[in-house]
């Protein structure tokens, strides 16, 4: 089916929008200071263009229909980026406001990024957060999301990627463990200990230690464990630092508890490798002030630490 640019209209578009995400056309319709018929009017004209209904209708509630959760996530998108766009131009760039979406890790949520968003939020605070904190790999743009932090770089074509940092990693264990099972020397010695593994939500397959050889080689090493932990990786770390058995986590975790003497580093003949974590976003993301406000603030954060 056919249809002209001229035939889509903004204003209808920003009625549906409001109408979705309060779950009412009189309450829409009140926040905008118009009649709820004249919101029920111009919905319906909406969705005979579209050929779908976009709401399913009781005499008590509205809510959207699978087509209109669809349509709505993608107007919603549709609407910042022009509200972007006229900031641009009138010159109101210079002050970042709107809801920005992240999706992140646990990990890096509560090891990185969580201590330092009040200072964010106090410098910038016309921008609202709404944070997503999971290990499964989201898609951003039919989510919706504005950023995601995840190791590595997407393979997507959509996406842009900054690398945050390359963050290095080692094996700990607490005093107490150590002085009951012994300290390991070798890979081979780690059968005789007890070592937390990560299941990895996107193949169900535990995370390899990521290790490197004394004579330089590189080995992802996946070890026989039966002490595992699903969905959260942040359980292997409170495990592994309440004395429950070997891990490998990030130095910018561990160093803190390192420092007190409740952690110490072991195999450390194997370490010297990283993982880089990298913060991304929808191509048509570039240009907005917020996502670029976040990704400046979490670069310089970075380098202070």
């Amino acid at each position: 089916m056919n249809r002209t640019f001229e035939s889509v209209q903004v204003g209808s578009i920003d009625l549906f929008c409001k109408a979705a995400e309060m779950g009412s056309f009189s309450a829409a319709a009140e926040s905008l200071g118009l009649a709820p018929a004249s919101v029920s009017r111009s919905i319906k004209r909406l969705e005979e263009r579209l050929g779908v209904r976009l709401f399913s209708r009781t005499t008590r509630s509205v809510r959207l229909t699978p087509e209109g959760d669809i349509y709505w996530r993608e107007c919603r998108q549709a609407l910042e980026q022009i509200a972007e766009a006229e900031r641009a131009i009138t010159g109101t760039q210079m002050e970042p406001s709107g809801t920005l979406r992240i999706s992140v890790g646990t990990l890096y949520a509560h090891y990185r990024l969580l201590p330092v968003l009040p200072e964010f939020t106090a410098t910038f605070p016309q921008i609202d957060i709404e944070l997503s904190l999971s290990n499964k790999v989201t898609d951003m743009v039919d989510e919706g999301y504005d950023l995601a932090i995840r190791i590595g770089t997407p393979p997507d074509s959509r996406l842009i990627a900054q690398k945050l940092e390359d963050a290095t990693v080692g094996v700990f264990a607490t005093p107490g463990y150590l002085a009951q099972h012994g300290t390991p020397q070798t890979l081979e010695s780690l059968t005789s200990h007890q070592c937390l593994q990560f299941i990895l939500p996107t193949t169900g397959r535990p995370m390899p230690w990521i290790l490197r050889t004394p004579d330089g080689d590189d080995l992802d090493h996946v070890l026989a464990s039966g002490r595992r932990v699903l969905d959260d990786a942040s359980g292997a770390v409170a495990w592994g630092m309440a004395g429950g058995g070997l891990f490998q986590t990030y130095h910018f975790i561990a160093a803190p508890a390192v420092a007190r003497g409740e952690l110490i580093e072991v195999l450390q003949a194997y370490g010297g490798r990283s993982r880089q974590f990298s913060i991304t976003f929808p191509q048509n993301r570039h240009l907005s002030a917020r996502v670029r406000v976040f990704v400046d603030f979490m670069l310089q954060r970075l380098r202070i630490a």
